[in-house]
């Protein structure tokens, strides 16, 4: 893996460790050669992990709309700053430019993010390993609803699996490294979309 998108909240949240285990993420990420892409702001969790892998002269890029640029205010260090026009545009942009995904602490944006790209891989649209970096047990509750959903009959225990979780920054990445996309087939194509 030469980037990993992440995606997090624009807010601290209540409790210090997720801003701490942003920070960590960053730095691990710089220190291991891999390319952080995320939302292109300086506030929240999403400038901690800027700042984590800057601090150990990583590359980062961000990825902002237009629009957001006042509200989440870019970051200025950023070794690139692409601004789109839309949200989708964003997304979009932040999946071509990597090869994994890794989720933090956020709110409903956050959790929009996480499903637009595990469902892009349900679909076959890429392979890449989508994580979850539950920290502090942020995305327990979260984690039992998607088996609820396989326990009810709304969702493959194979596409479950393509959802990594781990509260370890060390063990996500190497289950990041070691995954394998499922063999199934394409419910539809990148130009169906």
């Amino acid at each position: 893996m030469k980037s990993i998108t992440v995606f997090c909240g624009s807010s601290f949240g209540t409790d210090k460790i997720y801003e701490e285990q942003a920070f960590l993420l960053g730095q691990t990420l710089a220190k291991q050669n891999i390319q952080l892409v995320y939302g292109g702001s300086e506030t929240g969790l999403m400038g901690t992990v800027a700042n984590g892998a800057l601090g150990e002269n990583g590359k980062v890029t961000g990825i902002l709309p237009k629009f957001l640029q006042a509200k989440e205010i870019a970051h200025k260090n950023l070794t690139e700053l692409i601004i789109v026009e839309t949200m989708h545009e964003r997304k979009t942009k932040m999946n071509e430019l990597c090869d994994g995904v890794i989720v933090l602490p956020g709110g409903y944006g956050t959790l929009e993010e996480l499903f637009e790209m595990i469902t892009w891989a349900q679909l076959g649209l890429h392979k890449k390993p989508i994580g979850i970096l539950n920290i502090d047990g942020f995305y327990d509750d979260l984690i039992k609803l998607v088996q609820t959903m396989v326990d009810k009959g709304f969702l493959k225990q194979v596409n479950r699996d393509m959802l990594l979780i781990s509260d370890m920054i060390d063990d996500l990445l190497e289950k990041m490294r070691n995954y394998q996309a499922p063999t199934v087939g394409k419910w539809i194509s990148k130009e169906k979309i």
